[in-house]
């Protein structure tokens, strides 16, 4: 058994009020619209959540809410002080601390620490655009066993400004028809070796 691993940086935010604290800056409406993309993404890909957890900053804490509310996501969403301004071993401490029947989850934050995190477990991807997504299957069946040095395999990255959403339904689509048709043919095979 193996746990799934979702890590989405905060879409793009706005600098338009220069008074605003950098934690407070929302997000920019480009931002708004990618974040939505990428709900759109998980429920597609059939990849939503159990649980979220997410930087408690305006930009990544919208982030989270519109990928949420996009994917009709119906789990736990978490505040972790830790994840603003955070570390790959931040993002990991609040991991290990999830139960075991959790299987997948997705953390929302910043650069340069999210990204560093992805490099770590993956060694392939080099940048973590605003508003990307990278879905990760780490080679681990306990949380508590996560560490810097756990294998993860990257199997999908999305940037939302090369996301076609029709396409990928499209793909969608023509994945789940030929899944369906070997799992038939797969039942009959094992009919027939019964027999």
């Amino acid at each position: 058994m193996t746990k799934t691993l979702l890590i989405l940086r905060h879409a793009k935010s706005s600098w338009k009020n220069e008074k605003l604290k950098d934690f407070d800056r929302p997000l920019k409406h480009r931002g708004e619209e990618s974040a939505k993309v990428i709900g759109k993404v998980l429920m597609m890909a059939e990849l939503v959540p159990q649980v979220i957890l997410s930087s408690p900053a305006q930009r990544a804490k919208q982030t989270a809410e519109l990928v949420a509310e996009e994917s009709k996501f119906k789990g736990e969403l978490k505040f972790v002080e830790s994840y603003y301004m955070g570390e790959p071993e931040d993002y990991i401490a609040a991991l290990k601390e999830l139960p075991d029947e959790i299987e997948r989850v997705m953390i929302v934050g910043h650069n340069p620490g999210l990204e560093a995190l992805l490099q770590l477990l993956d060694g392939k991807v080099d940048s973590l655009p605003t508003g990307s997504l990278a879905y990760l299957v780490l080679d681990i069946k306990h949380w508590a066993d996560l560490t810097k040095s756990t294998a993860g395999e990257l199997i999908s990255f999305w940037e939302p400004d090369e996301i076609k959403l029709e396409e990928m339904e499209e793909k969608m689509t023509k994945d789940k028809d030929k899944k369906e048709k070997k799992d038939k043919k797969d039942k009959k095979d094992k009919k027939k070796d019964k027999k």
